[in-house]
């Protein structure tokens, strides 16, 4: 298996029942820990990088996707490469502009902290550039929380309003608000399960759930049965990796060679991702095709 549009692993969820994982990365060897995970279970991934990553990497989006590029093409399991939660419009033209260098196959428009008629226009205007450039795209309504600030607690995602900004914008996929948050550290999110199953009914394109790192395992199960198609996870890897670097350097605050503690948070972040696999694969078809 290979580098995979993500159009294809959506397509797999969706005929199963079931949902892709997506998972974000910082840095090469969480990168690298995603797909090693993804190969445990035996199951296919998207590797989601954000533009608050890439502004991390100095801006420079096309070497951090080409070099995600590249471990993707020698995975064992399908690997698609996914540009998350983008609100600069130049960084999305650029991307767009690359793609077929890059490896980039879907890319997610984020203007849900903007009023609906904005959100509206501007998603759409921006979605019709995606789908020339062969990309497949995902939009938010009702912005997730957790993210500076973009909403106050408690906000839900209209159906009705759902509904009517898919059509108009023809995204392939919706990020809802329906309870999760993002940046949680706590599994304890109480998400709603009647909205998302409402929502499902009245929009034709697969939902996406953000801030699952808050959900937890069974959580993720019910959203899942509920009509949610995509679950982004991130937070929990962040943790995972940084609890491990803790650890190392309290019981060794001598070694000097990074490769030393890396390997390790590598490791336990891959772990974590091979767990994450299992909300999809234990009792429902895998998205990994041998």
């Amino acid at each position: 298996m290979t580098l995979v549009h993500a159009r294809s692993l959506m397509e797999r969820a969706i005929l199963a029942r079931s949902a892709t994982l997506a998972f974000n990365l910082v840095s090469l060897e969480m990168a690298e820990a995603i797909i090693q995970g993804a190969e445990r279970a035996g199951t296919g991934v998207i590797l989601q990088i954000s533009e608050n990553a890439i502004r991390f990497h100095g801006g420079r989006a096309t070497a951090l996707l080409c070099a995600c590029r590249e471990l993707a093409e020698q995975s064992t399991v399908p690997i698609a490469i996914h540009l998350d939660h983008v609100q600069d419009q130049q960084i999305a033209r650029e991307a767009m502009a690359s793609a077929a260098r890059t490896g980039l196959t879907s890319i997610m428009i984020d203007a849900a902290h903007l009023p609906y008629g904005e959100n509206l226009v501007l998603t759409s205007s921006l979605t019709e550039e995606a789908h020339v450039a062969g990309l497949w795209v995902e939009a938010e309504l009702g912005a997730v929380g957790g993210k500076d600030g973009a909403h106050v607690s408690g906000v839900r995602t209209d159906p009705e309003e759902a509904r009517a900004f898919v059509e108009f914008t023809r995204v392939d996929a919706l990020a809802i608000a329906v309870g999760s948050s993002h940046a949680m550290t706590s599994r304890d999110a109480k998400l709603d399960n009647a909205l998302i199953a409402q929502i499902r009914r009245g929009v034709a394109a697969p939902l996406v759930l953000h801030g699952s790192s808050g959900v937890s395992e069974e959580g993720v199960r019910q959203a899942i049965d509920a009509g949610i198609r995509k679950v982004n996870i991130g937070t929990a890897l962040a943790v995972a990796f940084t609890a491990e670097l803790r650890s190392f350097f309290e019981a060794d605050a001598t070694t000097s060679d990074p490769r030393r503690y890396l390997a390790l948070a590598r490791d336990r972040v891959s772990a974590q991702v091979a767990q994450f696999c299992t909300l999809t694969t234990n009792g429902r078809p895998s998205t990994h095709t041998p």
